[in-house]
């Protein structure tokens, strides 16, 4: 008898609400998929890109606030199949579909820059240990708390996990990566150990998502994704000088269609909700497929990632979600969308501003931001990239704007800081929002991003509001990166020496001596830097607002089976 399908990859929980969700799947080969949760059963056939075979399946009905078991079947085209998931004598619990309910509280989990390295000893002394891992182990029951941290017990089931960027590297590969890509072609030919085409990029995300612990996290907690650099290739977008550099080469216009591709099938699409997603151009063409023979959409993917790419209006990448009138979350993408003309430098194309400027209202507990690159910068980072987009743009002349193009690109400044224009707008929606002028003002407006490598809390107010009283939101920005890819103890002592002492007066003094405009915004640092591999978890309850942070511990040498640990706690109330 032939063999049954299998899955390659997943399944992934995505898009929960009350009544539906949404399941993601990598299969072998062609086949109808059925999810099964209690009463509740839907199929979905698959659909393939580039001979990989994917399926979203959409369940409906669903109970709110019920949390239920569920399974996956595949069946081929010649009828043979068999359960998938959950797989036999796994030792994690049984995973389940959670939707959500009409309380006051939620959890999320959140954090970006995540590597792919084997979870031995070798991989955790070059990478250190992966918080996401030690975090689904924890919730698993598999490991106790760290020693001291016994009142610690259940870390918290998320509702919602969300990877803020640098799911995957494309320009950093790992061992295992460059072997796979060395059997398929040289690495002699560029671009060398980078990934070229979409194959490469499937396989990237087999390893990125294939480890069994945090395979099943990612089936027993939904979640939704936003790429950063990395994602693409180390300061995507950056600027015009540097986009033109990479199209001047033999493989980019190759290497951009296959990372916007994957990621439209590996991460955009299950942050849709199924109504969202039947507006999507594309996946109706998934949908209305009929016929015996599955529908192949590489070559319309292809096509329309190379249009996106070229013309960033034409598509939206960013996406909200609403939590009834305890928090609203907004999405945003601060790669793709940017406009890269010096004349009107924008961090959001004028579509995607106004979508932005749409959503920065109140009238909810708790407004997220969640943007890959931080919103607020250590000052003394902002500053000193305010000036550097100054510089650049010819502030100080030609020969000045060509050395601020060359320290802009070497070393990264390229944040919301280093689009002052964007920064501005954004920095008036949001207290405005905290002023009650966009509804009626939260208990907090929080910025959620990674992309730096270190972790940290800001709280901001206006200028010169020493009593407090411009402002009725509590204004954060919390960083939480790596999960899994510290920095270097030099790049370390650098970034703190830029985030302390004299670098704030400093940087403010440059950025003025180029004109930069003053902040709507004055903010310092609640708690950090720390520069721990970790996880972070926002647990919202009515009007409060919790932050802790968790790393992964190795404990008598078994690096297979991490502790986790708290790194840091800070409470809004």
């Amino acid at each position: 008898m032939p063999p049954s399908p299998s899955l390659v990859l997943g399944p992934l929980l995505r898009h929960v609400d009350q009544t539906t969700a949404t399941v993601w799947v990598e299969t072998d080969r062609a086949a109808t998929v059925t999810v099964a949760r209690g009463a509740v059963t839907a199929s979905a056939r698959t659909f393939a890109v580039h001979g990989h075979h994917y399926a979203l399946v959409d369940l409906d009905g669903l109970a709110p606030g019920t949390c239920e078991p569920y399974s996956v079947v595949l069946v081929d085209d010649e009828g043979n199949g068999a359960a998938a998931w959950p797989e036999a004598g796994s030792p994690f619990p049984p995973p389940v579909i959670a939707t959500l309910g009409t309380g006051r509280s939620l959890r999320l989990l959140y954090g970006s820059c995540r590597t792919s390295v084997p979870h031995d000893a070798s991989g955790n002394s070059t990478h250190g240990v992966d918080a996401l891992r030690a975090y689904a182990l924890r919730l698993a029951g598999l490991v106790p708390a760290a020693a001291g941290e016994e009142e610690l017990g259940d870390p918290g089931w998320p509702d919602l996990a969300l990877f803020l960027g640098d799911q995957v590297y494309a320009d950093e590969t790992s061992d295992e990566m460059r072997d796979f890509v060395a059997a398929r072609r040289s690495l002699d030919e560029p671009p060398g150990e980078e990934l070229k085409d979409y194959a490469e990029y499937a396989h990237l995300y087999l390893l990125a998502w294939g480890d069994p612990a945090n395979r099943w996290l990612l089936s027993t907690v939904p979640s939704a994704m936003v790429f950063d650099d990395h994602d693409v290739r180390d300061d995507w977008n950056t600027s015009l000088s540097w986009r033109r550099r990479m199209e001047a080469t033999e493989w980019w216009h190759g290497r951009i269609v296959a990372a916007l591709s994957s990621y439209w099938v590996h991460q955009h699409l299950g942050n849709l909700s199924p109504a969202e997603r039947l507006e999507d151009p594309l996946w109706a063409r998934v949908r209305a497929h009929e016929g015996p023979d599955e529908l192949d959409l590489s070559e319309a993917l292809d096509a329309f990632a190379a249009v996106v790419d070229q013309q960033p209006e034409a598509y939206r990448w960013s996406f909200d979600r609403r939590f009834g009138d305890l928090a609203r979350l907004v999405m945003v993408d601060s790669r793709a969308a940017r406009v890269l003309d010096p004349d009107r430098r924008s961090m959001l194309d004028p579509g995607e501003m106004s979508w932005l400027d749409g959503r920065m209202r109140g009238d909810v507990d708790h407004l997220l931001v969640g943007t890959s690159v931080p919103f607020l910068l250590a000052p003394g980072l902002h500053h000193v990239e305010a000036f550097s987009e100054a510089l650049a743009q010819g502030a100080w002349g030609r020969t000045a704007g060509r050395v601020g193009e060359r320290l802009r690109q070497l070393v990264d400044l390229e944040h919301w800081a280093a689009f002052q224009d964007s920064f501005q707008r954004v920095a008036r929606m949001a207290v405005e929002v905290a002023r009650g002028e966009r509804g009626a003002a939260p208990s907090s407006v929080a910025f959620l991003s990674g992309d730096v490598h270190h972790s940290y809390v800001s709280e901001a107010r206006v200028p010169g509001d020493h009593a407090g009283t411009g402002m009725r939101s509590r204004f954060v920005q919390a960083v939480c990166s790596p999960i899994r890819n510290p920095l270097s103890r030099n790049m370390r002592f650098a970034t703190a020496a830029l985030s302390y002492g004299v670098a704030g007066p400093l940087g403010r003094l440059v950025s003025r001596s180029a004109h930069v405009p003053p902040a709507p915004l004055e903010w310092r640092y609640a708690q950090g830097p720390w520069f721990d591999n970790n996880v972070a978890l926002l647990e919202l309850e009515g009007a409060d607002a919790r932050f802790r942070w968790f790393t992964g511990r190795v404990v008598d040498g078994v690096h297979e089976a991490p502790q986790l640990a708290t790194v840091a706690d800070h409470r809004l109330r």
